[in-house]
Parts: C-alpha cells; structure tokens; sequence
C-alpha cells in the first residue's frame, strides 16, 4: 500500500500519486521532449491531443522508430487488452493512440487479448467470464475503427498454436529470477504467471521491421525484460510510448477501475448516467463553498473535470486556456466545468457507441478475414538465434 509520499505502479495495480519524473527515473525511459514530438508530426502530417498536451509523456526508442522510417523503413504498432471486466474511457485511450498511429503512417497494428493471463491473475474469474469479457471488449475495440484489413486482433487461447514454438524459446531466455524480481512473484504465485510474460512479449517478435507499443506506463517491465534478449534472436528492442493515468472521477490517486464503478465513466454509459456521475462523484478542486471558490479560484492540478478535458477531451487550445483561467480564478464554477466535461464526454462516447451497434463484420475482418488476420492465422511466428 502507498502513503501519502509514494506510489506504487505496477502491471496489475496503481496506488498513490504518481510522481512521473520518478517513474521515468526508476524505469529507466526517457522524457518525451518537444522536439522529438514535433518531429513526429511533421513525419506523421499531423499532430495528436494525447501527445500535444503530454498525456504521452515517455517513451523508448521512438526516436530510432522515426529514424528509420525516415530513411523509408516500416514499423508495426503493438497493443492489447487484458479482459477482465467491461471497458472504461481509461482502458480505451491506447487504442485511440495506435489508431493515430495507423492512420498517420499507414502501419500494421496487432491487438493481443490475453485471456490466459486474466484467469491465472485473477482469482473470482471463470474461463467462461474471461470468454465473456473478451467478447465485448473485442467489440469495443473493433468501434475505434482501424482499418480491418490492416489490423489483427488474436486470442492468446486461439493463436497458441502459432505462437506457441516461439514462445517457448522466449521463456527459455528468461529465468525465473528476473521474472521475480521484475514483476514481484511470490512464492503464492501461480506457474501461468511466471509463464506469462513471454507470451506478452512474444508480438514484438512477429515482424523484423521494428515494434511500437502505445501503453500505460505499467506495462513497461514486459519491455525491459525484451529489449535484455531481443538481440539474441537478432530483432531490434521494442519501442514505446507511455501515457499517463487517468485519474479516478474521485480522485487523482491511483486510476480507474471497472470493479469501482463510481471511479470510472464506461464505454457503454448513456447521457444521463455520465451527468449523475460527474456531477456526483468528480473530485473538485474548487472551493468548499463558493464564497471561497470566488475568492481563490480551483486548483486545476487536482481538479479531474479540468484533467480529463485537458488530457483527453478538449481540442481548442483557446477554449482550454478559457477555461483555465476563468476556473483557476473562481469566475467558472465547478458545476459549470462539469457541464462542459459531460458534453465533451457523450460527443466523444455517442460517435464511440455508434460504431460499435454493428461490429460483428468488423470483429470477424480484424481476427480472421481481413488481409493481416488472414496472413497471420496462415503464419507460425518463427524465432531463431
């Protein structure tokens, strides 16, 4: 458990506030700069709100991705969902990200749904909730809208075959100590989780070219752990780039969370349930009465309806700084930038929904017909030293 002057971020669990200069510190990543952002929209045509307002805030290597595609070399976008739950804003973002990716560089993205793992991780989860779970999930991702022909979303339980020669060497690489000591096995841990990470690994070895992940930060030690063997079966380090957390509707520590349904706005929430949501559960941080808040105005650093629309809602530059000031001030009051967070949120979740009413020819193109399903489902990933 964090206290009050610390934090915990792991693959499974974030407690505390996260300090991210100290976490870019003790992984070893490095500070997304101006300069190499900007040098990605002038390659990409485009730039990105994520990664304009630093909601990317780290990153690995993409530097050398941008190298070599400027030179006129190709990479592929990796990412994925671990379906233990339905999906909330917070689990959607990285795949609005790699869909930026796709559509800016014209790449190959490959989604993993590791069903496996969330039955070893989690305790209260039949492999029929799981099944359940990943359904929907698919479904929901599928609604972001990647190209199906360029898109390939497998099931660890359903590609195991054609993975699973490879997989084996990519565990044989790692020994258990190094597992432990980077993901906190104990002694109380189940074999599938020690086994687990090679195959997390194991799509940053489908293709020569290089491999991007968009992802929390969280998910870094699986990409430490490959960039250390990479080099033995002659592929590059995998790169990445991180977001940040999205903070809790009640409150900055920690994140969002489906089994705390007050902390988190779902993807399949109407109008209404995200308006009773915000306006009952969104941690202010203005004052406590509005006397005060007239008089000091609200601290945006811990106010999540200014994060959210400033981190992930809100495009207009001039209207964000509006905002800012006139909240930061006390002439905006915390119910009126509620309002303002709720109408960004069901623009952005009704045109979500829209897309996914029909999915299922989508769900089948992107996991089995579409051209890259079709490849891969036709492809045993092969790795030699």
């Amino acid at each position: 458990m964090a206290d009050n002057n610390d934090f915990e971020v792991t693959p499974w669990d974030v407690e505390g506030t996260v300090d991210y200069q100290r976490l870019i510190d003790k992984f070893g990543t490095e500070r997304l700069t101006d300069d190499l952002k900007q040098r990605l929209f002038s390659l990409a045509g485009q730039d990105n709100l994520y990664l304009r307002r630093d909601f990317i805030f780290s990153h690995r290597d993409l530097d050398d991705v941008l190298d070599d595609y400027d030179d006129g070399g190709e990479f592929y976008v990796y990412t994925g969902r671990a379906p233990s739950g339905k999906m909330h804003i917070g689990h959607i973002v990285s795949f609005y990200l790699t869909k930026w990716f796709q559509d800016a560089f014209d790449v190959n993205v490959y989604i993993q749904i590791p069903d496996d793992e969330k039955y070893w991780a989690k305790d209260d989860l039949s492999l029929s909730d799981i099944d359940h779970y990943a359904t929907e999930n698919i479904k929901q991702i599928a609604a972001v809208g990647f190209d199906p022909d360029k898109t390939f979303i497998f099931r660890n339980r359903e590609y195991i075959a054609n993975m699973y020669d490879a997989a084996i060497k990519v565990s044989n690489e790692v020994n258990y100590s190094v597992a432990k000591s980077v993901f906190g096995f104990k002694s109380s841990t189940n074999i599938g989780m020690s086994f687990y990470p090679a195959l997390q690994m194991l799509p940053t070895f489908f293709k020569e070219n290089p491999c991007l992940i968009p992802a929390a930060i969280d998910q870094d030690p699986y990409w430490r752990i490959q960039r250390d063997i990479a080099h033995k079966f002659n592929h590059d380090k995998t790169a990445a780039v991180h977001n940040k957390f999205i903070p809790a509707l009640t409150g900055p520590d920690g994140k969002m969370s489906s089994s705390k349904p007050k902390s988190a706005i779902m993807l399949d929430d109407d109008k209404q349930t995200i308006k009773d949501k915000v306006h009952s559960q969104a941690y202010s941080g203005g004052g406590d009465t509005l006397k005060e808040h007239r008089e000091h105005g609200a601290d945006l650093n811990v106010d999540v309806s200014y994060q959210w629309l400033h981190n992930l809602f809100l495009e207009d530059d001039d209207e964000l700084r509006r905002i800012a000031d006139e909240y930061s001030s006390g002439e905006m009051t915390t119910g009126e930038i509620k309002d303002i967070l709720v109408d960004e949120l069901w623009e952005f979740l009704q045109a979500h929904q829209e897309r996914k009413e029909n999915p299922d020819e989508l769900v089948e193109d992107m996991m089995y017909d579409g051209s890259l399903a079709s490849e891969m489902w036709n492809t045993n990933i092969e790795l030699e030293k």
